[in-house]
């Protein structure tokens, strides 16, 4: 009786699971839709380009938003149950899309942004815990790692998808295509979502939530670039004092509230995990500045081809998160995490030996090896994650874990901007600015090897990063 019960939920679960699914890919488009768009936004909004830093709150805003909103929603997701959020989640995604098609001037567009970014960073920590409440253990890792290959898809396709529909019909439309999308999300779920399991009474700390959220905001502005230089110190000094005055206000809180936003402990359980992602996600903003920058400075290839070259690296991470997935099941967590990380640690010095003449095949080879490597790691983390935590703390515990490879793609891109602009002017010093305007051969040549030895030690930089994380990898469970 009960084998012929899980068989007719079965379809039910896969179809909600398949809802699910789009929502992520929905909510990962609107990181990066808007890249293309942009230019057009500026002109139906008139906005000179001498405002082009604050129109790139537009982009910002969505990733401060999304980073920011997670912890919290995770935690909601587990008092208050899955559909619920994932539904609130995508209603307001759905409110921020609509605002946003009908903003008029770019303070409405930024907040419209915000408003779809509290929505869409809900989604892929709800959905982790959606797939671990809904299928059996053994089953977590390949849909894990489904789930991660459609997130990393739709940031690779969001540019190309934002410009189809921006030519087409306008930039409005890449808005107004969400709310039928969610509002068709929401019916499959409401249809074939399974019950929820009983869950005891709980409360949501969201004073807790709000320090986290400050804290995370503070370290975000601080280490966010603008017009692609890094903020001045008196600036990002007070931001990161409050990011860590916030944060131990959160420990206070949380050692002293009878239910915290999650237990302190967790941050140990899922120390392999978050450091893991910490650095994995380091290594990746590496690459994808370095990759296009490389080709469009150095190189002299036009944009489209930069992008061309960095999305055979993306597509290989969203082909390699599945891959991970029905690795885990023969080998555990912690072999495919390590196999992805000696991959990815190999592309990476083979890129570092790069010259002007890099050609294919040796050059998509090289980013196929570390995008796939990189791909790898995603299932794994995510299903030690879900399997190490209890059922009523995987919303929260997705989210931390999803946070922290924000952070470190943070973090590393704050320090590209820092180190590397000394390390080029240590490389390039006695290059005089006079024989630069007199188009001397001579000092082009020297500047052009100088940036190229940058980029050389930028994806050293990103291969050492990849075998560091070798050591907290290793506290990932087995199995």
């Amino acid at each position: 009786m009960a084998q012929a019960m899980s068989r007719t939920r079965r379809p039910s679960s896969y179809a909600a699971l398949a809802a699910v699914s789009l929502g992520v890919f929905l909510a990962a488009l609107d990181q990066t839709v808007v890249m293309t768009a942009l230019p057009s936004m500026m002109a139906d909004l008139h906005i000179p380009l001498s405002r082009l830093d604050q129109a790139s709150w537009i982009v910002t805003g969505y990733l401060l938003g999304y980073t920011v909103a997670m912890p919290l929603m995770g935690r909601v997701s587990d008092v208050y149950g899955r559909f619920r959020i994932f539904a609130l989640s995508l209603l307001l995604f759905m409110g921020g899309s609509a605002l946003a098609a009908l903003a008029s001037n770019l303070t409405w567009l930024v907040v419209a942004r915000l408003i779809q970014a509290v929505g869409g960073g809900a989604t892929l920590p709800v959905a982790m815990a959606i797939v671990a409440d809904a299928l059996p253990q053994r089953r977590h890792p390949l849909a894990l790692g489904l789930l991660g290959g459609l997130a990393e898809a739709g940031g690779v396709l969001g540019p190309l998808y934002g410009g189809v529909i921006t030519q087409a019909w306008g930039w409005p439309w890449i808005f107004w295509i969400n709310v039928p999308l969610d509002f068709a999300i929401i019916a499959l779920l409401a249809r074939f979502m399974p019950a929820a399991p009983r869950r005891r009474p709980a409360s949501v700390d969201y004073w807790g939530g709000a320090l986290l959220g400050s804290s995370l905001l503070c370290l975000a502005l601080a280490l966010t670039r603008e017009g692609g230089q890094a903020r001045p110190i008196y600036y990002t000094g007070p931001l990161l004092a409050g990011a860590a005055l916030s944060f131990s206000l959160f420990l206070l809180r949380e050692r002293q509230a009878k239910e915290p936003l999650f237990r302190l402990s967790l941050f140990k359980d899922l120390a392999g995990a978050n450091a893991t992602n910490l650095l994995v996600g380091a290594a990746l903003i590496l690459v994808l500045v370095n990759v296009p920058l490389m080709a469009d400075t150095i190189l002299g290839q036009p944009a489209l081809e930069g992008g061309l070259r960095l999305m055979r690296l993306t597509l290989a991470m969203a082909v390699g998160a599945p891959l991970g997935g029905l690795l885990c099941r023969r080998f555990g967590y912690r072999a495919t995490a390590l196999l992805g990380l000696s991959l990815s640690s190999a592309g990476f010095y083979f890129m570092s030996r790069w010259g002007l003449d890099i050609t294919d095949p040796g050059m998509s080879l090289h980013l196929a090896l570390s995008g796939l490597g990189l791909g790898l790691v995603i299932a794994p983390v995510a299903s030690s994650v879900m399997s190490t935590v209890a059922e009523g703390e995987r919303g929260v515990a997705a989210s931390l874990v999803t946070v922290m490879r924000m952070v470190g793609m943070m973090v590393g891109l704050a320090a590209l901007s820092a180190w590397g602009m000394v390390r080029f002017q240590t490389l390039a010093g006695d290059v005089s600015v006079s024989a630069l305007i007199t188009g001397d051969p001579q000092a082009q040549a020297q500047l052009t090897e100088a940036a190229l030895s940058l980029f050389r030690e930028f994806f050293l930089a990103a291969m050492a990063i990849c075998l560091l994380a070798f050591l907290p990898a290793l506290g990932l469970r087995r199995r």
